[in-house]
């Protein structure tokens, strides 16, 4: 995986909540993970709505289906050249 272009995020050793015992698993198993993960860790007060937003957004009553939307922002990401 690429190193994230905000070291002092990725490497926040006094991380706590959720997501830094996520990224403490996934990171110990050697699987991929969302860079993103290391923000969320990182300040996980400020983070919370972004994750809420986040969820809502992809998984809420909508006219398109989750699968659709998930379809739509890897599409996304790709024409960004950014991973999904």
């Amino acid at each position: 995986m690429k190193p994230m272009y905000l070291p002092t995020v990725a490497d926040n050793a006094g991380r706590t909540g959720s997501y830094a015992e996520l990224l403490a698993r996934v990171q110990a198993s050697g699987q991929a993970y969302p860079q993103i993960w290391h923000l969320f860790a990182y300040k996980p007060d400020a983070t919370q709505h972004l994750e809420r937003f986040t969820q809502a957004v992809m998984r809420g009553p909508s006219p398109l289906s989750p699968g659709l939307r998930e379809l739509i922002a890897a599409y996304t990401s790709k024409q960004n050249d950014c991973e999904f």
